[in-house]
């Protein structure tokens, strides 16, 4: 998917030491929708999560679809703390990771917030998952934690902003 002159990148970060979370904060509102785009490896049995302006209460609900290329699955998470990006796509030893997490109106602050997140793995399958953050105020914090372990040196975490048309 081409760049083009609608996403503009707003931060980027390579890893150069093992982390257990990233965090993008002070995020301008002066865009549409957020996209991140994360390349990750990891050490352990991991599953990489979702917190928005530093939420930790059970504010969040999701529903996920994975496949495994033999098996499909459906999992749904209501009034958690922890929103996993994919329920199946990084729960093994030594995982690759990448996902886009498109974030829906995220300034806007007369609505409740969507994400939609398009998760892979090398070595497990594929997942989808539509996430909905029940808070009014305007995103201007993400972080994407890790259940245990730590994403590797070399992980790329990009933040685009999309124009509104």
């Amino acid at each position: 998917m081409p760049a083009g002159s609608t996403y503009t990148p707003i931060a980027t970060t390579t890893l150069g030491s093992a982390q257990s979370q990233v965090d993008f904060s002070s995020i301008t509102a002066s865009y549409t929708d957020l996209v991140l785009v994360m390349n990750t490896k990891g050490s352990t049995t991991n599953y990489p999560f979702l917190q928005l302006n530093g939420a930790t209460g059970t504010s969040y609900s999701t529903t996920t679809l994975t496949g495994s290329g033999t098996t499909a699955t459906s999992v749904r998470q209501t009034n958690t703390a922890n929103p996993y990006l994919s329920s199946d796509a990084a729960n093994t030893t030594d995982f690759v990771f990448n996902a886009i997490l498109h974030f829906q109106n995220y300034s806007n602050t007369t609505t409740f917030k969507t994400v939609l997140i398009r998760a892979n793995s090398a070595s497990t399958g594929t997942g989808a998952t539509v996430l909905l953050y029940r808070s009014t105020a305007a995103i201007d914090t993400i972080t994407l934690k890790l259940n245990t372990g730590t994403y590797a040196i070399g992980s790329t975490f990009t933040l685009y902003g999309i124009a509104s048309a």
